[in-house]
């Protein structure tokens, strides 16, 4: 079973699995600010659930590729939407500042 680590924490979860889901069942905070409660739920739409991931996950959806292309996002910045993600083996997760994940200061990182 794939790893995760993230926000000091590391769970085994099911190859496959939903990054977005995963971490929110293992209560690692997400989202920052007000995302909390204005994100669009999984959709893939908000952009709030961005995320740096390292390890093996999904190619991103046309979806995903389209909303990390908009600000401020920026397709440099190689980040993932947790949503759109699908977790395919061991994973690392790191979450950065600004209300969609997008700044350059490190909220959390995944370190156990």
């Amino acid at each position: 079973m794939p790893k995760v680590t993230a926000q000091g924490k590391t769970f085994e979860v099911e190859s496959g699995a939903n990054l977005r889901k995963v971490l929110l069942d293992n209560n690692v905070a997400l989202y920052n600010d007000k995302a909390t409660v204005m994100n669009c739920r999984g959709l893939g739409t908000c952009g709030t659930c961005a995320v740096k991931v390292d390890g093996e996950v999904s190619e991103a959806s046309w979806r995903e590729k389209g909303r990390l292309a908009l600000p401020p996002h920026s397709p440099a910045k190689n980040l993932r939407l947790a949503c759109q993600t699908k977790v395919l083996g061991d994973v690392s997760v790191t979450k950065f500042d600004g209300m969609w994940g997008q700044g350059d200061r490190t909220v959390w990182t995944p370190q156990a």
